[in-house]
């Protein structure tokens, strides 16, 4: 048997170092602390990844806790609009500083790289996931309960790297309630089992406008068909948002903060339950 040189790609041995699972995890950077992480995930786009991210992250805070959001939709980042934060993030030494909101909500996106916030972002799939990896581990993230991940939709290059390269504890698929949420899920639910990743149930959004003088619920899109698609995949339903004009106009605002939310209690139920994974 030949002396191992240490090159896997040029030896065609089967040792037990090869069969050994290779890990991606990326450590996090000095001086940070991450306790809870939490994909926002969707099969496809425009479903309201951002809302819920922002929902939850602005939830979490309202009750105490230290929480942050990585904007790893680096193509597409909504969360600086919707938090209402115009100002670059700085740097030390040490890392990358992220811009802290209104009300305490750390926050990491490329648009608060950028010269020009509207400027595209055209870089391939590698420099983007490259991009991901460096919002994790070279921010300092100090003492963050909980952060949640606003992820790209879909399942290629970057969500694939946060997948591998983020501990995650378990995520959130986000749904819109049209005939294709089926597929749409089934997607994300198995990206997700293929990497063992915790789904902790499926968020609705855009399920019902609510008439403001009776209160009763008017289905734009048709009789929801997120119930039997969460039991198909053996889901639970963690709550409905509606199409509602003052949520898009406070997010418009960059005042998500101050949304009152009346329909996620289930989702922060699941997510306080969930058992953290150990962040080196």
């Amino acid at each position: 048997m030949s002396e191992c040189n240490g090159s896997c790609s040029s030896c065609g041995s089967d040792c037990a170092e090869r069969k050994a699972p290779q890990s991606f995890i990326e450590k996090l950077g000095e001086g940070s602390s991450v306790k809870k992480v939490i994909g926002i995930v969707s099969g496809k786009g425009g479903v309201g990844k951002s809302l819920v991210t922002g929902l939850l992250a602005a939830e979490f805070a309202k009750k105490g806790s230290r929480t942050a959001v990585l904007d790893a939709d680096i193509t597409g980042p909504s969360i600086p609009k919707i938090f209402g934060i115009n100002e670059r993030c700085m740097g030390s030494e040490k890392g990358l500083i992220p811009i802290t909101s209104q009300k305490g909500v750390k926050i990491m996106s490329i648009n608060l790289l950028l010269e020009n916030p509207s400027d595209p972002v055209i870089w391939r799939g590698p420099v983007i996931a490259g991009v991901v990896k460096q919002f994790w581990n070279e921010v300092i993230w100090e003492d963050v309960d909980y952060m949640f991940v606003d992820m790209p939709p879909g399942t290629g290059d970057v969500p694939l790297t946060v997948f591998q390269s983020i501990p995650l504890d378990g995520i959130v698929i986000v749904a819109s309630p049209q005939d294709l949420v089926s597929m749409i899920v089934g997607k994300a639910a198995g990206m997700a089992k293929m990497m063992n990743i915790p789904i902790l149930g499926i968020v609705e959004n855009m399920s019902y406008i609510e008439c403001p003088d009776c209160g009763k619920k008017i289905y734009m899109y048709g009789q929801s068909h997120v119930s039997e698609t969460a039991e198909q995949y053996g889901l639970s339903v963690l709550g409905s948002l509606p199409v509602d004009p003052d949520i898009a106009a406070k997010c418009d605002s960059g005042k998500v903060e101050d949304i009152e939310d009346k329909w996620l209690s289930e989702a922060i139920k699941a997510i306080e339950a969930v058992e953290a994974k150990p962040k080196e």
